[in-house]
């Protein structure tokens, strides 16, 4: 191998095979601090084969998510906010609200936050599965 060339994985070179699933817990975890060691996850940063540009096929499942903590008064002051494009269309959302609503959009939107903004993104995104609850349907891909 010549020193003066950097290795960079094709991503043609990870295989459908080598797919790895990870089941995470949120019960009692930071929402940021969880959030980020999913994207790490994700991204495959944690792999001695990383490459930025290619999709490292890990998968992450997300249990009791309606456990997750905030810090300080976030529970409260934190705000999501959705625009529909009209006029007076701004709509905010206290993390509060959001949790007893769908518990499973917090991490979702603070995981899509730590991705970069790429076409790559969208395509890990789809490979984070997270549910309210200990159970569930992915038991097989994770034993195997």
């Amino acid at each position: 191998m010549d020193m003066n060339k950097s290795f960079v994985l094709r991503t043609e070179a990870y295989s459908k095979h080598d797919q790895a699933w990870h089941v995470v817990d949120a019960s009692d975890k930071v929402l940021g601090r969880l959030a980020t060691q999913i994207t790490e996850m994700l991204r495959g940063k944690d792999n001695p084969m990383f490459t930025p540009h290619a999709d490292s096929g890990v998968y992450v499942v997300v249990v009791n998510c309606e456990k997750i903590k905030l810090t300080g008064d976030k529970w409260n002051s934190k705000m999501y906010a959705t625009y529909s494009g009209w006029r007076s269309g701004l709509k905010e959302t206290s993390a509060k609200d959001m949790l007893a609503k769908d518990p499973s959009s917090l991490i979702m939107l603070a995981v899509r936050g730590m991705l970069p903004k790429n076409k790559l993104s969208r395509q890990l995104l789809k490979k984070l599965r997270v549910y309210a609850g200990n159970e569930h349907p992915h038991q097989a891909q994770v034993t195997a």
